[in-house]
């Protein structure tokens, strides 16, 4: 009997502490609903509201971006994501929209180089855009005409192979010459100049926009972004042409500060 009333005893005080339990789990569950409700909202009010920009600035109702300073816009690099870039639709239309707006010299790139296996069919669809040599990039464009550079790591990754062969030929003739055993260091100035001697180095963009998820600048040679404005523009399957002028609108706003 005593062994009885023990267990009788013991379901008694499960029965409380389970029901606060069960109230327990409710709350958090209700709680987490809540917030996550909360946080649904909130990304909800914030995609009307650039949806609404976007096309307000694309009615040209806001007289400010009408006329844009592209003067502090020399070179504009676009970032897409290797997965994304096969929507060579998209692409096409974006860059539309850049020699809408007046760009004149745009490089494109990508991570796997999928827009250059694209070429052909850019170059189809926008007869007015001419791919980038470094030779003709201090002539003068027609107003209708668009400078495009196809880039992709593969480019980079083989200047910087021929620039260190350079800088390493050099070396051994400099040493072989004034027989001087010395340590010798190479700087940033050594592979820059490296770099611009064998035709490989490229103009420095004054922004690049990224479209894709990574917020990052997708492996874009580095050595060419020393005073990039990076700018993550979301999705390409969501690009709107207000976000584009928005943004091309607030670099030329931007004053930047360049160090000795």
């Amino acid at each position: 009997m005593c062994g009885f009333r023990s267990m009788g005893s013991t379901n008694k005080m499960r029965g409380p502490n389970c029901w606060t339990a069960r109230v327990g789990s409710f709350g958090l569950q209700l709680i987490w609903h809540f917030i996550h409700f909360i946080i649904s909202t909130c990304y909800f009010v914030l995609g009307l509201a650039d949806a609404v920009d976007s096309y307000v600035i694309s009615s040209g109702l806001l007289k400010k971006y009408n006329d844009l300073n592209l003067g502090k816009l020399r070179y504009l690099a676009i970032g897409v994501d290797s997965d994304e870039a096969r929507q060579t639709s998209k692409v096409i239309k974006l860059l539309q929209w850049l020699s809408d707006i007046g760009m004149k010299h745009v490089c494109l790139y990508d991570e796997e180089g999928v827009l250059k296996k694209s070429k052909d069919a850019i170059l189809e669809k926008l007869s007015h855009v001419r791919l980038f040599e470094e030779t003709d990039e201090k002539l003068p464009l027609d107003k209708k005409n668009m400078n495009l550079e196809l880039a992709s790591p593969s480019d980079g990754k083989e200047a910087v192979a021929k620039a260190a062969n350079l800088l390493f030929t050099k070396h051994l003739e400099l040493k072989s010459a004034t027989e001087d055993q010395g340590e010798n260091v190479f700087t940033e100035a050594n592979m820059s100049e490296a770099l611009r001697a064998l035709g490989c180095s490229g103009p420095e963009p004054d922004l690049l926009l990224v479209y894709g998820p990574a917020r990052c600048h997708l492996g874009f040679p580095p050595w060419r972004l020393r005073y990039t404005e990076i700018v993550h523009m979301g999705p390409l399957k969501s690009m709107k042409h207000g976000s584009l002028m928005k943004a091309i609108y607030k670099f030329t706003l931007v004053h930047q500060n360049y160090g000795k």
